[in-house]
């Protein structure tokens, strides 16, 4: 697919972007939409990755910032940087339209987000966890400089805010690359 990143626009989300990334959010990782992608969790959960109520009070958070990626007034990706402590940054909710996928928009998002902490907030390093069994996932942010740790959490098993696990050895592991 040809890089179709080149004319995006990035601005802060608002209250009024929660419910398009509610959608945007789900169509990337979770049911049949999210399979036209590559960064499907379906295979790995079911049940929903977010809703109005998280989005509301991520966006709510003075130490959070959602960005959007947008080409002609459509929302096509999202991500939210957070600051973790002195000159560190945490990367999340990275979701890109599934018809989107491969086409360097993720990219794109991910430079921006970089961009962004590195400005904006003098962060000197970024991290992120990622479900230890998305290996395919977790080579494409080796691929843009980011280095596993070793470092693991559990999945939080029974709150269905993350959704409902198929299996029973899920666990996230800890990335970072230095800025």
């Amino acid at each position: 697919m040809a890089d179709t990143s080149s004319d995006l626009v990035f601005r802060p989300a608002t209250a009024q972007d929660i419910a398009a990334l509610v959608d945007l959010v789900e169509s990337a990782y979770r049911g049949e939409a999210s399979r036209a992608g590559w960064t499907t969790e379906a295979d790995l959960l079911d049940g929903r990755r977010t809703d109005s109520v998280s989005v509301a009070e991520t966006l709510a958070r003075t130490d959070t910032e959602v960005l959007l990626a947008e080409r002609s007034g459509e929302l096509l990706a999202c991500c939210t940087v957070e600051r973790r402590g002195a000159g560190g940054a945490y990367f999340g909710m990275f979701s890109v339209r599934p018809a989107q996928q491969g086409g360097g928009v993720g990219r794109a998002v991910l430079a921006e987000a970089e961009r962004y902490v590195r400005e904006e907030w003098g962060a000197a390093e970024l991290e992120m966890t990622v479900i230890v069994q998305r290996a395919d996932l977790i080579a494409w942010y080796e691929r843009r400089g980011f280095a596993r740790t070793g470092e693991l959490s559990p999945f939080p098993y029974g709150d269905e805010r993350f959704g409902i696990p198929k299996r029973p050895d899920l666990a996230f592991e800890r990335l970072v690359k230095a800025l």
